[in-house]
């Protein structure tokens, strides 16, 4: 990249930094910025000036919002006494695309990874536990992530709820729908056989 304007190389550099972006993809997306007219190239910088301004943690929730309080809290047709728990505000969007889940939502902005410095305190299980002490809440549903770090956090998060009183449930895990035996990992087959339930 020698030959390449600092401007330009800063702006690979930058690109380059996002989650899944390569050299190679930052400079195709790079060279695509100049090639577009300004107005779209600025467009692209405002918007990402714009949501880093006003988007924030919604003061019930701790969803993304550019409200005080987000769309799905202030939704008078929501479910008010069943509280889904989630690690990230993408884990609640991917819930709300199902269609099916009409309750609240408590997001914890990560999970519970010791090797990583990330305790209970790093993360919003207070305003979880502060919530369901004000009442009102008649069952809490941990939708963790099915891996290490988020059925700790969900086993931490059943002991700290045990004393409240309110029904705590775990999301199943298993079998996708549509999807054969054969393919199922070994992990996926005992998920499954352990989470049977009645018919």
């Amino acid at each position: 990249m020698g030959a390449y304007p600092d401007t330009l190389v800063r702006l690979i550099d930058e690109l380059g930094r996002l989650p899944g972006v390569g050299e190679r993809t930052a400079e195709r997306m790079a060279f695509h910025l100049l090639r577009v007219p300004d107005a779209e190239a600025l467009a692209l910088a405002d918007a990402i000036r714009a949501v880093k301004a006003r988007v924030r943690a919604c003061s019930v929730c701790a969803t993304l919002t550019d409200l005080e309080v987000c769309a799905i809290c202030e939704d008078p047709g929501r479910q008010r006494d069943l509280l889904c728990v989630v690690e990230q505000p993408n884990d609640m969007w991917a819930l709300e695309k199902v269609g099916s889940y009409r309750g609240l939502y408590h997001v914890l902005q990560g999970r519970i990874a010791p090797l990583e410095g990330v305790g209970p305190e790093h993360l919003t299980v207070g305003r979880l536990l502060e919530r369901v002490r004000a009442g009102g809440v008649r069952e809490v549903i941990l939708a963790t992530n099915p891996n290490l770090e988020g059925d700790g956090t969900a086993l931490y998060l059943q002991r700290s709820l045990a004393p409240l009183g309110v029904r705590t449930t775990r999301i199943a895990k298993g079998i996708p729908s549509g999807s054969t035996l054969e393919y199922a990992s070994r992990a996926i087959l005992a998920d499954a056989l352990d989470g049977r339930r009645d018919l």
